[in-house]
Order: C-alpha cells, then sequence, then structure tokens
C-alpha cells in the first residue's frame, strides 16, 4: 500500500521508510511506526513518521497492517 496517504498509517503498522541520508542511493529501512509526524492528509514524497526504535523518515510502502 502506498505511503503517501496518511490514512493508510498508523502507529503499530509495519512498513518501508526512506531515511534522509539514504534518499539518494533508495535504500530503505523496515520498521514499526511509533508516531505520525506529518500533520497533513497527503504528501507527495510519502509521510514523515517515527519508528519504535527512533529513526525518522518518510513512507515509501506500508508492508503489513496490523
Amino acid at each position: 500500500m502506498d505511503g503517501t496517504n496518511r490514512a493508510n498509517i498508523r502507529p503499530g503498522v509495519l512498513v518501508n521508510i526512506i531515511l534522509k541520508k539514504d534518499q539518494r542511493s533508495g535504500v530503505l529501512t523496515e520498521g514499526i511506526v511509533k508516531d505520525i509526524l506529518t500533520s497533513s492528509s497527503y504528501h507527495s514524497r510519502g509521510i514523515k513518521v517515527r519508528l519504535t526504535d527512533g529513526q525518522v523518515g518518510r513512507v515509501t510502502e506500508v508492508i503489513d497492517e496490523d
């Protein structure tokens, strides 16, 4: 599922994110959403989230809805 709509993302969901330092390389990081940081309902590059391990990035894909 796409990571550009806030309605698709909520705490506890498994997602792939792209970290700021990985934007050029495109390396994805998998994790569980702790907090949603983007307040708007849509963002073209992905909703910004904080994972349970503290990493912050933009959601590229929702892997598993809880």
